[in-house]
């Protein structure tokens, strides 16, 4: 017997989903309300953490400096000790997860969703996503932009205003619009 799979669990499994079904409306209104409160706060008010619990999948008392914005929320998954600064994007039509002690600069984006490349089926609405992974002790600098599917190792350092269109080896240091490597490891 085949089970029809929702249209969230369409999208977090890669597959083409409809974004205007009521489950994900209603979803991203939430996130949107969860932001809006946490984005009208500053550092040291109480009800940040309530805010981030609710909103995110896994908050890991990570540092999210005010504005951050997301999708869903649900799908971020930070690990203990991330830094993010001010106005970090992600989209997280998929899952995004994120290592212990990364560091994310200022106006960072980190995208999952992605869309067909030819306008036709653009014009039909169609939609999916591949989840994104970064690893532990990364550094990602200021206006980064990480696409769908993309795996960061440890220790690696993106520079600032890199567009990271593929994965990027532990300890690599990557730069550039594509980012390639700037340095590799040593030792």
């Amino acid at each position: 017997m085949d089970v029809a799979l929702s249209e969230r669990d369409k999208m977090l499994s890669g597959a083409p989903y409809d974004p205007g079904c009521p489950e994900l409306v209603e979803m991203r209104r939430r996130a949107q309300s969860l932001m809006r409160a946490y984005n009208q706060t500053i550092d040291g008010d109480a009800a940040r953490a309530d805010l981030l619990t609710a909103l995110l999948g896994t908050w890991g008392s990570a540092v999210i400096r005010a504005p951050f914005h997301a999708d869903y929320g649900k799908h971020i998954h930070f690990s203990p000790g991330v830094f993010v600064n001010f106005n970090c994007v992600i989209l997280d039509v998929c899952e995004v997860r994120i290592g212990s002690r990364t560091q994310i600069g200022p106006n960072v984006q980190i995208l999952t969703a992605d869309h067909p490349r030819d306008a036709e089926s653009r014009a039909l609405g169609a939609e999916w996503g591949k989840p994104i992974s970064i690893g532990d002790d990364v550094w990602i600098g200021g206006g980064a932009i990480l696409l769908p599917g993309i795996t960061v190792g440890d220790g690696a350092i993106i520079a600032a205003g890199s567009v990271v269109t593929r994965d990027v080896a532990a300890g690599a240091t990557v730069g550039g619009n594509p980012a390639r490597v700037l340095q590799a490891r040593q030792g």
